[in-house]
């Protein structure tokens, strides 16, 4: 076991902590994880004290003190991005091997149905009668379950919604789905740093033409712009995008390209 010594740490405060993931992509060193909804930091040894993550808290939930610690472990913490790099987003043990499976297969080994990528013919006598029709033409929709290589994603113009948009949006088959292969994730609840690799992967070999991003107004929402900002860094790429901020009344507050 290391030694301990007096230095300088980050420190989070949880009541001040809204969840929205930014000081979890802001750190390069994978210290901090989303844990039921706030960031923790993960091990001493991860934090290397510069604080990389401070300005990014827009609730000024992150702080410096210095108190005894774990000597910051270079070693340690590529072993931990390493394995991070590795694990698997979703539930499905097979989620892991579709993160590197860039020209495989259109389903994942496991075979999980929730997981197959299809795209969807629909027929509109089918539509339950008094019903609003979906238009929604791709399945999984789960950002965690869609394969990087899904047919759909071909010079495909993305929707990235957040988990609650559609159903505080009415207007979102109508307004937001038509003509989009939707994405849904949640900023809040989910780790990100798994969802910027998968995006990432996405950005660079399916030639996406644009992206509008579906949030809603709550600070945590937030997180996915950043999610986005950072695949497309991650992935070298510049894609046009739209993004489109919900009221929790079901309001459209704002339309802007970022």
């Amino acid at each position: 076991m290391s030694t301990l010594v007096t230095r300088k740490i980050i420190k989070i405060d949880e009541d001040k902590c809204d969840g929205c993931g930014l000081c979890v992509d802001a750190c390069h060193e994978g210290a901090i994880q989303l844990v039921n909804g706030k960031a923790k930091l993960v091990r001493d040894d991860y934090c290397d004290g510069l604080g990389d993550c401070l300005g990014e808290c827009p609730q000024g939930a992150i702080s410096f003190e210095v108190r005894e610690a774990a000597p910051y472990d270079e070693d340690a913490v590529q072993e931990h991005l390493a394995r991070r790099d590795k694990s698997a987003p979703a539930a499905c043990p097979s989620v892991r091997a579709m993160l590197d499976a860039i020209g495989g297969k259109d389903k994942l080994p496991c075979g999980c149905p929730s997981a197959q990528a299809r795209k969807l013919e629909r027929d509109p006598v089918a539509q339950t009668a008094g019903s609003a029709p979906s238009a929604l033409t791709n399945w999984p929709t789960q950002l965690a379950l869609v394969p990087p290589n899904a047919p759909y994603l071909r010079e495909a113009d993305l929707l990235i919604s957040a988990d609650c948009v559609p159903f505080a949006y009415g207007g979102f088959h109508n307004d937001l789905v038509p003509g989009r292969v939707v994405l849904q994730a949640c900023p809040k609840l989910d780790e990100t740093g798994p969802y910027v690799q998968k995006l990432a992967a996405i950005f660079q070999h399916n030639d996406i033409q644009s992206i509008t991003l579906a949030r809603m107004e709550v600070p945590c929402c937030g997180g996915l712009v950043n999610v986005v900002r950072s695949a497309l860094a991650l992935a070298g790429k510049q894609i046009p995008v739209e993004v489109v901020t919900l009221g929790v009344d079901g309001a459209v507050r704002g339309r802007q390209t970022v």
